[in-house]
């Protein structure tokens, strides 16, 4: 089975322009953010309400757990929110938050429901679709949170961790490895 496409920098840049064109921009934005800065799984990521990443105060988390229950293993994990993802997370629920209760889905649909794995998973292929990156599907933003801490030099074991894996092979399957990565590592020497 092919693996998804990990993304430039270009064409994530490239992917956001165009979400931002979207209808559901915002939303669309925040869906992408939590995929490629936490690493997400779609799954994940519809399953999140609003008091994962907003506390009683109204601030934005530094970490989320994921229960057990919507975890692809079956084994909750602790999430860590760097800062640019709580940025985008404020602006999201300055913009759509308002007047939603902490027990409501953090993304709703255009029906205001909660997504459905299968049905994020469709609208992330349609963005990448749209933004023209073929090969791009709903895991490539995992991918790519996973190749960038690598390749910045994160130890396996917290990578291994934070992507909430049991196995270090299954995390190496994850890492993409393109010529100038490979020029750029030999060059070191």
């Amino acid at each position: 089975m092919k693996q998804a496409r990990v993304l430039t920098d270009a064409e994530f840049k490239r992917l956001l322009a165009v979400v931002a064109q979207s209808k559901y921009g915002g939303r669309n934005r925040l869906a992408l953010m939590l995929s490629h800065l936490a690493g997400l799984r779609v799954g994940e990521i519809a399953a999140l309400v609003v008091r994962d990443v907003i506390d009683a105060d109204g601030k934005v988390r530094e970490q989320l757990r994921l229960s057990a229950e919507i975890t692809k293993g079956g084994h909750a994990r602790v999430v860590f929110l760097n800062e640019k993802l709580r940025r985008e997370i404020e602006r999201y629920a300055g913009d759509q938050l308002c007047d939603r209760s902490t027990s409501d889905p953090l993304l709703l649909t255009q029906k205001c429901a909660a997504f459905s794995a299968n049905t994020l998973c469709q609208l992330l292929g349609q963005l990448y679709r749209s933004a023209g990156l073929d090969g791009a599907t709903s895991h490539s933003g995992r991918r790519w949170f996973i190749t960038r801490l690598a390749h910045s030099g994160v130890s396996p074991k917290v990578i291994m961790t934070l992507a909430g894996h049991k196995n270090l092979t299954t995390t190496q399957r994850y890492i993409d490895v393109r010529d100038e990565m490979m020029k750029a590592a030999v060059d070191l020497l």
